[in-house]
């Protein structure tokens, strides 16, 4: 048995961070969920933007959608959505066998819109009534502005993964956002069981305190934040409040590990996989985390309910100045304009292999 049949019997969920075209056609993303216990995957500008760049698979639907004047969001969007909808229906037997617990992909809303709720939600309900999939997820970065259309969003029966959540504050927001839109959807007489998770970024916390704090503390900070919100999880799990919405029929919005490829290459590339084993939870990570994990990754045991020691930890920083909740604003604004950057360079590409497919579609596709 590998390390990943282990951490899946232990009760998280592995998905992948990646999705390309070729991935799909190769049957490599059908190998992962027989090999390593795959259950769902996350996508992001980055990700589309690396595939559609890196590979000849899209052209051919690139060209064809060109000829129907389709070009910007809209192509982007309707390449995504094959993808994903693909990906999802491999999903879709866990979905179900899991009551719409697990199977899931994400396809996130454009990152310009981080900073305005209403077209966010908009945005939000077009996407996921283009997709007409039962087992996808809409992502929705965690911003002040992002949390208004969490709520909406979720009042309005679209799935979310909040995504750009680095602190326990940012979580806890997020939560208490998806509640308030459950509850009014209790209130008016609509069905409760609309899923979400809430993705927390780990290691862009070690980098960026990397060269500013001793050898000691390096590669520390990320796993004892995410204790701490690990805490934050299990307590909202066991509230009145929330048990009143799961007794209605909700679901608890499942807490996500992202960002756990490494950053350090001194560390062994399945660090923050190892620490972050814990039963009702997901880690979404890298194909190379992944192959790590199975291959040489070994199981230390759930992480402590209690946050085992991570208030020493950050005692520890705070004591070697690093300002944690200063730092979260920062890393999620950080977050925001590298994502805003990739969907504007994916934009970019789609426009430049669209013109150089019109000009010579032989040539252009090989």
């Amino acid at each position: 048995m590998n390390a990943t049949t282990r951490l899946h019997e232990l009760g998280q969920s592995l998905w992948l961070d990646n999705i390309t075209r070729d991935l799909l056609s190769s049957g490599i993303l059908q190998r992962y969920c027989a090999e390593f216990s795959v259950t769902g995957l996350t996508s992001n500008p980055t990700i589309f933007d690396e595939a559609i760049r890196n590979s000849k698979a899209y052209d051919d639907a690139l060209h064809r959608k060109g000829k129907q004047g389709k070009v910007g969001e809209q192509l982007f969007f309707e390449l995504a959505l094959e993808d994903l909808t693909q990906a999802a229906a491999l999903f879709r037997p866990v979905h179900e066998a899991t009551d719409g617990v697990d199977g899931w992909v994400s396809l996130e809303v454009s990152p310009l819109l981080a900073n305005d709720a209403g077209a966010t939600v908009e945005a939000a309900k077009r996407l996921h009534a283009q997709a007409n999939c039962s087992n996808l997820f809409i992502k929705i970065p965690g911003t002040p502005s992002g949390v208004e259309a969490i709520e909406e969003s979720i009042f309005a029966g679209v799935p979310v993964n909040v995504t750009l959540l680095f602190s326990r504050e940012h979580y806890i927001a997020a939560a208490d956002a998806y509640s308030r839109g459950i509850q009014r959807r209790i209130n008016a007489g609509l069905d409760p069981k609309i899923a979400s998770v809430a993705s927390i970024f780990v290691s862009r916390w070690d980098k960026a305190v990397m060269d500013k704090v001793a050898p000691a503390l390096r590669n520390r900070l990320g796993i004892a934040i995410s204790g701490q919100i690990y805490k934050a999880y299990r307590k909202q799990l066991a509230s009145p409040g929330w048990r009143k919405l799961a007794d209605a029929g909700a679901l608890s919005q499942r807490l996500l590990w992202a960002s756990t490829g490494t950053k350090d290459p001194q560390l062994p590339q399945s660090y923050y996989v190892e620490a972050l084993a814990a039963p009702d939870t997901i880690n979404t990570m890298p194909e190379k985390t992944l192959g790590a994990f199975a291959a040489n990754g070994t199981l230390r045991g759930p992480m402590q309910e209690d946050g085992g020691d991570c208030e020493t930890v950050l005692a520890d920083f705070a004591k070697a100045g690093v300002d944690t909740d200063a730092l979260a604003a920062q890393l999620q604004l950080e977050g925001a304009q590298s994502f805003t950057k990739s969907w504007n360079d994916l934009m970019a590409v789609i426009a430049s292999k669209s013109e150089q497919l019109h000009r010579s579609p032989a040539s252009a596709r090989g």
